[in-house]
């Protein structure tokens, strides 16, 4: 007779030691059995008990995000005191648009292009657009850019120091891959000397880098192009080149948090007191070494002004005719000059003017007339404090940058010369919406200044021919001028990049 002699609790489970009344080693063997069979089915047990637990949490929370805020929405009673008063400081809050990060493109890399950007802040603002969509036709991987540091400016800002660097890349991977710095075997290379570098030709067609720019990449794995000013020629490009272009320039190239808000600040002081103009006044000591104008000085400055010139190797006109220069319209209208015509186009004295530059050349005394005419002059330094621009001081790219921000918002744009901003800002407004730029005529207006001055014309007369001619120069829908084979005076593609713009009635003007 079998007889049970005891019961254990083993796992939640009842277990029998049973003994039989003969066979010890037999029924020890059995018992064995019975308690390693009895242990793998509560192991069992445990794993799918938990396996279903875990299922269950999964499913309930993945439910709970998708339904629970529509049935709270139906159920008032479901919120807490607390959960009410939160929705009601979020119902005050203006939501904000989840960004969106576009998908990676993937394609065959065919190599590292490494860009040195010259020259001021939009001069490379335009060529950073031309090479990343480069980079995208020519299937590489591109590094962000090196901005100028050895310029008339010494600028030391690098790409970050201006430009949101995460919000450039991650909004392009769509189109082109950009790393901020060369995989580390590549990058001991190039430190070491081993990297390929040479300008590319100005003005070209894309076909130029697919045939002569894209087998030097695959050859030596990386090339370095060591300038990028007017690299992509303006016209004759497909579609989709030119929209990537406006892609970079509009939408990838933000610039700095600290920059954007300070910029803000500035708008928000401006629009206190009314409406207001900017008044890109190319009137600095470079700008008139540079180009060799030096209407209105006197002798001690041009001798400064041409001392600068010569200093400057890579400015290389040093011989130049100023008064020939201005009547052809090639030189900035002076301070006197830029007075008598805001006046003439009938500028409201009582505007705000935004003066969008750098120091001007002869300071407060060559700035009495325009400050006569128009004594509502400010510029950054007055409205911001030491305190807001300690951290731009030195670093004129950054200056710029801000300029830039609040010539965008302005009412009237008016450049006093068509430097590299004045045409990307141009290009920029009509993007928003064909807002007011007035492009000054310089070979008829310093004619017609001429003949004020000397009596031949009365005011009435000026006024009159200085609007009459710039009514329809106010940065109205308009077609690039194309001049096959003289780049340089044709339309620039970034003053007038009619291929990415809303025309509003359908219809353009030549220029």
């Amino acid at each position: 007779m079998c007889s049970v002699e005891g019961i254990a609790k083993k796992g939640g489970m009842r277990i029998g030691v049973i003994k039989g009344g003969g066979g010890g080693a037999s029924g020890g063997e059995r018992v064995e059995k019975l308690k390693k069979s009895s242990r793998m089915k509560v192991w069992i047990i445990r794993a799918t008990t938990s396996v279903l637990l875990w299922t269950c949490i999964v499913q309930l929370t993945t439910l709970g995000e998708t339904w629970g805020p529509r049935v709270l929405k139906g159920c008032p009673s479901c919120f807490s005191h607390q959960d009410s008063s939160v929705s009601a400081i979020e119902d005050k809050v203006p939501s904000v648009p989840a960004r969106v990060i576009p998908p990676k493109r993937v394609y065959k890399n065919n190599g590292y292009l490494m860009v040195s950007c010259n020259g001021g802040l939009n001069q490379m603002r335009a060529a950073i657009c031309d090479m990343v969509t480069i980079a995208r036709y020519l299937n590489v991987t591109l590094i962000v850019p090196e901005l100028d540091k050895t310029s008339f400016w010494a600028d030391p800002s690098e790409f970050q120091d201006i430009f949101d660097v995460n919000h450039f890349i991650t909004s392009l991977r769509d189109e082109v891959r950009i790393l901020k710095e060369l995989p580390p075997r590549l990058k001991r290379r190039v430190e070491m000397g081993f990297v390929y570098s040479m300008p590319p030709i100005s003005w070209s067609d894309i076909s130029y880098y697919h045939n002569q720019i894209l087998p030097l990449i695959q050859k030596y794995k990386v090339i370095h192009l060591n300038r990028t000013d007017a690299r992509l020629a303006n016209n004759g490009q497909s579609l989709d080149v030119q929209k990537l272009r406006c892609r970079v320039n509009f939408n990838a190239l933000r610039f700095t948090p600290q920059i954007e808000e300070l910029g803000k600040r500035v708008i928000k002081l401006l629009r206190q007191n009314g409406p207001f103009i900017v008044l890109h006044l190319r009137y600095e000591m470079d700008m008139l070494a540079f180009s060799g104008c030096t209407q209105g000085c006197n002798n001690d400055e041009v001798e400064e002004l041409t001392r600068m010139r010569y200093a400057y190797p890579w400015w290389k006109e040093k011989i130049i005719n100023s008064d020939l220069k201005r009547k052809d319209g090639l030189c900035p209208l002076t301070p006197e000059e830029t007075a008598l015509i805001l006046r003439a186009l009938d500028i409201d004295k009582n505007y705000q003017i935004y003066i969008a530059a750098g120091e001007i050349y002869g300071g407060d005394k060559r700035m009495a007339s325009l400050a006569a005419a128009y004594p509502k002059l400010v510029r950054k330094e007055t409205l911001l404090g030491p305190s807001d621009l300690g951290f731009f001081q030195n670093h004129s790219s950054q200056m710029a940058a801000l300029d830039y921000l609040v010539s965008l918002e302005s009412d009237i744009f008016i450049p006093t010369y068509d430097g590299n901003m004045a045409k990307v800002v141009q290009g920029h407004r009509r993007y928003l919406g064909f807002k007011q730029t007035i492009l000054l005529d310089r070979r008829l207006l310093v004619d017609l200044i001429d003949q004020y001055n000397n009596g031949s014309l009365s005011w009435i007369q000026f006024s009159d021919a200085v609007k009459e001619t710039h009514e329809r120069r106010r940065g109205q829908p308009s077609k690039r001028l194309v001049i096959p084979d003289r780049p340089k005076e044709e339309d620039y593609f970034y003053a007038n990049p009619e291929e990415c713009l809303q025309q509003p009635d359908g219809q353009l003007s030549s220029t």
